[in-house]
């Protein structure tokens, strides 16, 4: 066990949620026609009526920034198979939307990543912001559903599967 009685809160928070494993997300958004995403390890239901989730993005710059000011993003449920691109988006400056990779374009704009097991296209209710980071509110408007695979998280800094 660390000592914690000489960390600053914020790294307690850190090392508290270091160790607690969470799902892992790709949130893909449009706009002014430019691609956006990142990975995120934040994503929550908050209710069925509205069916509705939550996500935070850190500093509302860059990807977060075209995520927030677009008129739907699409939140992609990943699974053991797309380690590679929730690294790859979750580095800034690393190669993202590439073909080898996969992506399409749903009708309504957003850059989607067939195969995950639950894509969910969200419209923003609320964003309200904390500090350096922005907490979002989206209405679920459709869901999309891929073939089932093991689960991965996020645990100790690092994307980790899991076996059934």
């Amino acid at each position: 066990m660390t000592d914690t009685e000489s960390l600053a809160p914020s790294d307690a928070l850190k090392l508290a949620f270091r160790e607690h494993p969470t799902g892992v997300a790709l949130i893909t958004a449009n706009f002014e026609g430019e691609p956006y995403g990142l990975t995120a390890s934040s994503v929550a239901s908050v209710g069925i009526d509205p069916p509705a989730l939550s996500f935070s993005v850190t500093k509302a710059t860059g990807s977060a920034a075209g995520i927030l000011h677009a008129d739907s993003c699409v939140v992609h449920l990943l699974d053991s198979r797309h380690a590679d691109v929730a690294r790859s988006f979750a580095v800034t400056g690393a190669e993202r939307f590439t073909p080898g990779q996969g992506w399409t374009t749903l009708p309504t704009g957003e850059p989607y990543l067939p195969g995950v097991r639950a894509a969910l296209r969200c419209s923003i209710l609320h964003s309200l912001g904390v500090g350096a980071s922005v907490i979002v509110v989206a209405e679920v408007l459709e869901a999309l559903f891929g073939e089932e695979a093991a689960p991965m998280v996020y645990f100790d800094r690092e994307f980790r599967l899991l076996e059934a």
